[in-house]
């Protein structure tokens, strides 16, 4: 009697990480944790995923800026530092990479991303602003999320 062969389901990091996912937005922290990720992701032979939220700017709208076009420019920016980064080191330090940008509010925006690329892990500096003891930063609201193994860089 043959077996039938029945198709592996995905298994989130059962096997080392294949793919981690670091939110960048600029900020120091973001550059360490993006740092961190990346020889993690070297390591691992795992593909780096950087992610950048782009916010959206809902005042944008009441000053006759159409929020779809609403764009600061940050994305590029940070495409074209990660670019020079690479370049700086070249073979010495090989990593498979990859650069997305996302709309919406860090939290939302990173959790598609992982979700979308299938993440096994989630890397993100610690919040730099104030005010997230009052909401939650963007790395606790990951954690609880319980979907991926999260990683956070001081």
């Amino acid at each position: 009697m043959a077996e039938q062969q029945v198709p592996a389901h995905f298994e989130r990091g059962t096997d080392g990480p294949k793919v981690i996912v670091a939110g960048l937005d600029g900020s120091d922290s973001s550059w360490r944790a993006a740092a961190y990720a990346s020889g993690l992701a070297r390591r691992q032979h795992a593909l780096l995923a950087l992610v950048y939220v782009q916010p959206y700017l809902p005042g944008g709208a009441a000053l006759g800026v159409p929020v779809s076009q609403a764009d600061t420019g940050v994305a590029e920016q940070l495409l074209a530092e990660i670019r020079d980064a690479v370049e700086r080191v070249g073979d010495d330090f090989h990593v498979r990479w990859e650069f997305h940008t996302f709309r919406g509010d860090p939290y939302s925006g990173l959790a598609t991303a992982a979700d979308r690329l299938t993440a096994d892990a989630v890397v993100v500096g610690a919040s730099e602003r104030a005010g997230h003891r009052l909401v939650g930063s963007v790395a606790v609201r990951l954690v609880k999320a319980g979907r991926w193994p999260v990683t956070v860089v001081p």
